[in-house]
């Protein structure tokens, strides 16, 4: 028949449900962090208290008492994680937070004993700036700041708190933020698609690059 169109191949097409959408979503997000999860058995990993907190709770026979800990654990080479531990006693609070900060254990970049650049990190209402020092320096930072960064093994940096909170959890939380969100030249060149020197733009930093490039091939 003239300008008949012919019949094209029945397909059958099966639309999940919800529910079955957000499994296959969820299973393969756990996947994905299990692949990319650092195992704390591998890492000589040293633990760090940061705050011990009393909370109370309010019962029907009168009030209960609690503690709350954050720990920090790093091997001083860049693995970090933070932990949040609650119990009745001190003791069992701390082994939590271990606990906690050991399944949590994060990858930071670290240049030359320092960040690669300045950086903001935020947690709730806290506000972290963190700053690259020289070699000589030191650690200019304290409380909570002092102990991430110690465990990081960062060994030259500047900080400083710009946040309205001071609260030790968010200000922990903030600098990890901060140091995660840090990104190395190497990184950055390979996005651009361009090489060191062009990145830092000047014939004066080429030893810096040849640095960077070095540290970098020894790592891998």
């Amino acid at each position: 028949m003239a300008g008949h169109r012919p019949l094209e191949p029945f397909v059958e097409v099966r639309i999940l449900p919800r529910q079955h959408k957000n499994f296959f979503q969820k299973t393969l997000k756990k996947e994905k962090t299990a692949l990319l999860r650092i195992k704390a058995n591998e890492l000589n990993l040293k633990d760090r208290l940061v705050h011990v907190g009393r909370t109370t709770k309010v019962v029907k026979g009168g009030k209960r008492m609690g503690f709350s800990a954050i720990v920090v654990v790093g091997d001083g080479n860049g693995h970090i994680g933070v932990g949040l531990g609650k119990a009745r006693e001190v003791s069992s609070a701390i082994a939590k937070g271990n606990e906690d900060a050991r399944k949590n254990i994060v990858k930071v970049n670290i240049l030359k004993g320092t960040v690669p650049h300045t950086v903001i990190g935020k947690y709730g209402a806290a506000r972290v700036m963190l700053k690259p020092a020289s070699p000589g320096t030191g650690i200019i930072a304290g409380g909570g700041v002092r102990a991430v960064v110690e465990s990081a093994g960062i060994k030259d940096i500047l900080t400083k708190s710009v946040g309205v909170s001071q609260n030790p959890h968010n200000i922990v939380k903030a600098t990890l933020n901060a140091l995660m969100t840090c990104i190395d030249p190497l990184t950055v060149s390979q996005r651009r698609g361009i090489s060191l020197n062009e990145l830092f733009g000047t014939k004066r930093k080429q030893n810096v690059a040849t640095t960077i490039e070095t540290e970098e091939t020894t790592v891998n």
